[in-house]
C-alpha cells in the first residue's frame, strides 16, 4: 500500500524545494493535492515521481495531454505571483491537476479546456475533493473565456510555440500570463505584463513542458 501523503512530501522535498521554489503558498498547494487523484488508476503508483503523466492520448487533431512534471509547475506558478484576490484563468485544464493547485493560492480558478471529456473528468474530481472555487469550461484555448474576463493572472498550463493576441487582450491592467514558449529544451518560462494597456515580457528560465493543442504560427512559404 502506497503511503501517498508521505510521497507528497518527498516530491516537495526533494523535486521542488530543490529547483529554487521558496513560495509558502506554492509549497503548501503541493503539500496539500493529491496528484494521485488526478490521473488514472494504473498510474497512481507513478503519481509522484518527477514525469509528465499521461491524461490523454494524442488525436490527429491534438497532441497528448499530461498532468506537468511538478518541478516545473512549481516554478511557473511561484512566477505569477499569484495571491488569494487574484482571479485566474487557467489555459489548458487538462485532468484538473493545475487547477487545484491553483485554486489553493488564488481567489478563484476559470479553468479552460478544449477537450469535453476530458473537462468532464475535472469537474468531476475536483468537485469530489472540494475544490469549490474552480469553475472548469469548454472552449478554443487561444481564444481565452472572454466571459470572465478581465483576469488578474492568466496561467498557460503547457507550452505553446507563439502566444495568442486574445489571451494577453484579457488580462487586467497591472495583470500577469505566464507560459512556456517554444517547444523541448529550448523552451523558456515567459512573464507576461500588462501596463497601461501595453503588453512586455520578459524570459526567466528554461522548462522543457508538453504542448497544448493549438498556438502554433502558421505555416511561411519560402520561395
Amino acid at each position: 500500500m502506497i503511503d501517498y501523503a508521505a510521497a507528497r512530501i518527498k516530491m516537495v522535498e526533494n523535486q521542488i524545494r530543490t529547483t529554487d521554489v521558496t513560495s509558502h503558498s506554492v509549497l503548501n498547494a503541493f503539500l496539500s493535492v493529491p496528484r494521485e487523484a488526478f490521473v488514472a488508476p494504473e498510474l497512481r503508483p507513478l503519481a509522484y515521481i518527477d514525469e509528465d503523466l499521461l491524461v490523454a492520448p494524442a488525436t490527429v487533431s491534438s497532441p497528448a495531454r499530461y498532468v506537468m512534471e511538478p518541478s516545473p509547475l512549481a516554478k511557473l506558478m511561484q512566477l505569477a505571483a499569484i495571491d488569494r484576490d487574484d482571479v485566474v484563468l487557467e489555459v489548458g485544464c487538462g485532468s484538473g491537476y493545475a487547477a487545484a493547485l491553483l485554486s489553493l493560492v488564488a481567489g478563484s480558478v476559470v479553468a479552460l479546456e478544449c477537450d469535453e471529456a476530458l473537462a468532464a473528468k475535472a469537474t468531476e474530481t475536483l468537485s469530489s475533493l472540494g475544490y469549490d472555487n474552480v469553475a472548469v469550461v469548454t472552449g478554443d484555448l487561444e481564444a481565452g473565456y472572454p466571459g470572465e474576463a478581465p483576469y488578474d493572472v492568466i496561467f498557460v498550463n503547457g507550452a505553446v510555440e507563439q502566444m495568442s493576441p486574445a489571451l494577453l487582450e484579457q488580462l487586467r491592467d497591472g495583470g500577469r500570463l505566464v507560459a512556456v514558449t517554444g517547444y523541448g529544451n529550448a523552451a523558456r518560462a515567459r512573464l507576461y505584463v500588462k501596463n497601461t494597456g501595453e503588453t512586455s515580457y520578459t524570459d526567466y528560465f528554461n522548462a522543457a513542458v508538453m504542448p497544448l493543442p493549438g498556438f502554433r504560427k502558421a505555416a511561411e512559404f519560402v520561395f
